[in-house]
């Protein structure tokens, strides 16, 4: 039996402070609101009870900031989409930013069990003015426990309509791809943070974004990895391959203060299920 499950997200400014209301059906849940850095900055955490997605399975996120609010969203823990007899498993979030809205789409790691069919599919809207950090963490297997991505297919989509599009199909019927130097090259985790806009970004602050990031890879242990680049007015993303999720999480972090800091003069403040 599919469990299919929706979850609309809406944050708004109240007299100064950032609020959220929501709205679900089925088992997806948004936990207490925190303001770990006072009532700018909304912190949320997603979760789904279940755990996992199996063939039939639907989340279908919906997420608004309105007009001047800040919204952060994380989860606690890995989205798994386990093992799937012939249907697809499904996850589309969608973000809508308006005029003056700030969003941080930072869920932990996706993880790929051989044999899943599964998409997952990040859009955003984002009116002029509006800015968006988010990022991407994808594991193909199990590799410490020895549970290879061996068979299965996973779609993934991340789309600035009109602007930017990144999509891409893992097969694991393909080698080439998997073990080319021009593909993953053997790796098994891929990840991608970036930092997208309603409206041009001033060529300083593209340039801030850049040079930021490519201070953190210059020291990190994926520097020859990974890659920062801005391939449009609007967006600047690094994207890297790792052999595991932890150094892949642990660089994107690192990234995630860096633009923090430079883009919004605001200090990283860790979401409090990530130390857990």
């Amino acid at each position: 039996m599919s469990w299919n499950a929706a979850l609309s997200l809406d944050y708004g400014l109240e007299a100064g402070r950032s609020v959220l209301r929501f709205a679900h059906t089925g088992p997806l849940r948004i936990l207490q609101s925190l303001y770990p850095e006072g009532d700018a900055v909304c912190h949320n955490v997603l979760v789904h009870p279940p755990g996992g997605l199996v063939g039939g399975d639907t989340l279908d996120i919906r997420v608004t900031v309105g007009c001047g609010a800040h919204g952060l969203v994380t989860t606690p823990g890995a989205t798994r989409f386990y093992r799937s007899s012939g249907e697809q498993a499904l996850q589309q979030t969608h973000l809508r930013l308006e005029g003056g809205a700030r969003m941080e789409w930072l869920p932990l790691e996706t993880i790929l069990y051989s044999g899943c069919r599964a998409t997952n599919r990040l859009s955003f809207d984002l009116a002029p003015e509006a800015e968006l950090i988010g990022w991407d963490i994808t594991a193909l297997g199990l590799p410490h426990s020895g549970q290879a991505f061996t068979r299965g297919q996973f779609c993934q989509h991340i789309e600035l309509p009109g602007i930017w599009l990144e999509r891409g199909i893992v097969d694991a019927r393909d080698s080439r791809w998997l073990n080319s130097p021009l593909a993953l090259a053997g790796q098994h985790c891929m990840a991608s943070i970036f930092f997208a806009a309603g409206s041009a970004i001033d060529r300083a602050r593209r340039e801030l974004a850049l040079d930021g990031a490519r201070q953190m890879l210059g020291s990190h242990a994926l520097n020859a990895q990974a890659g920062a680049t801005s391939p449009n007015p609007q967006v600047v993303v690094l994207r890297a391959l790792a052999p595991q999720v932890e150094p892949a999480r642990d660089l994107l972090k690192k990234v995630w203060a860096v633009w923090r800091q430079t883009l919004w003069n605001k200090v990283a403040v860790v979401p409090r299920v990530w130390a857990t």
